[in-house]
């Protein structure tokens, strides 16, 4: 499918570009993460969006070149690079990468390919991190919660407990050294919802810097990845939505340049069994969906990180969630939660 092309700003869920242009004013430290760049001419770029579906979401990228050709050439690169990267790590489609490991033969060493094997480790890092808050294994609960969906009717103790048996992130072992991956239970299923669209965003704008356009940003829904900024700005600005999906009066504008920004939470994604709402984050300590009205939004480096870890901090709720941000010297966070009819916000301390 070739990219379309249009010259309206994104639309992104829970975070969108708002325009371009500012100064870092959430999070000093983020302003020049990858080193400061001189501002190109803005003369000699025009700005360029196109948008593909992949990965149950729409991927917009925004980017500045100096003619559509070079544009299109870097683009399709780009959206190339997502749907290969879909097509190994969809738990969606039962002939991909990820679903075939699942088949394999228990205790097995598998040896993978390179992209699974590189999210697979990132995941690990964070499950360990945050205490199996993220885990990947939460496969088999993932898809008794979809059914739950579908159905209306929530689980039974039994089917829980069943599902719940082969998750746990110690039970998937690594071997870097022969790049394998082992199953060491039966019925392990894979579930990387949590990782994978921000890990494609980081991979599409290292394609599009890779073609020389440098001054791009890529959106997966929540998850956004920035390269150099627009031409004569400082940084892109990006608005995150609030906690009730209001769009037109977002919750905060982000001004980033070499940096991702990941927000969670049910504002788009949830349903309600009983008059109790769920949202579609499974806490793998319980198999069910959160509850909690809770929207985290986390600013680093690399949106891989930025997705896995506002995943995890929402699992973990506000205190243990912004402590988890707060041991990782390159992320930021913040929390808005509703409390009975009142909204409250808490920053971390790199927030502030």
């Amino acid at each position: 499918m070739r990219p379309s092309w249009a010259a309206m700003k994104p639309v992104t869920g829970r975070n969108r570009i708002v325009g371009d242009g500012g100064i870092l004013a959430l999070l000093g430290a983020l302003i020049c993460l990858s080193g400061c760049h001189s501002p190109p001419v803005a003369d000699s770029l025009h700005r360029f969006e196109f948008k593909q579906p992949h990965m149950g979401t729409l991927f917009t990228i925004t980017l500045y070149a100096r003619g559509e050709l070079a544009a299109r050439v870097g683009v399709e690169a780009a959206f190339a690079k997502i749907a290969a990267l879909n097509q190994i790590m969809t738990d969606y489609d039962p002939e991909s990468e990820l679903m075939q490991l699942g088949r394999k033969p228990v205790g097995e060493p598998i040896r993978v390919s390179n992209e699974l094997f590189d999210i697979l480790q990132k995941s690990q890092r964070v499950a360990e991190l945050s205490d199996g808050a993220f885990d990947v294994t939460i496969g088999p609960v993932v898809r008794q919660w979809r059914r739950t969906r579908r159905t209306g009717n929530l689980p039974s103790p039994e089917a829980l407990a069943r599902v719940r048996e082969p998750v746990g992130w110690r039970k998937l072992q690594l071997d870097a050294r022969q790049q394998t991956v082992t199953l060491t239970v039966p019925d392990m299923q894979l579930d990387l919802g949590g990782i994978a669209k921000g890990y494609a965003a980081d991979q599409a704008l290292a394609v599009l810097k890779a073609h020389g356009l440098p001054c791009a940003l890529v959106a997966a829904s929540g998850d956004i990845a920035v390269g150099d900024p627009p031409p004569g700005k400082r940084n892109w600005r990006v608005a995150v939505g609030k906690l009730d999906g209001n769009e037109d009066k977002p919750a905060r504008i982000l001004f980033l340049n070499n940096a991702a920004v990941s927000t969670s939470g049910d504002a788009e994604q949830f349903f309600e069994i009983g008059g109790q709402r769920y949202s579609h984050i499974v806490d793998p300590r319980t198999g069910f969906g959160l509850a909690e009205r809770l929207q985290v939004t986390v600013i680093g480096r690399r949106a891989t990180d930025t997705d896995a870890f506002a995943t995890a901090a929402s699992v973990l709720g506000v205190e243990r969630g912004a402590a988890l941000l707060e041991s990782q010297s390159d992320l930021a966070g913040v929390f808005i939660w509703k409390r009975g009819k009142e909204t409250d916000v808490f920053r971390s301390k790199r927030a502030r």
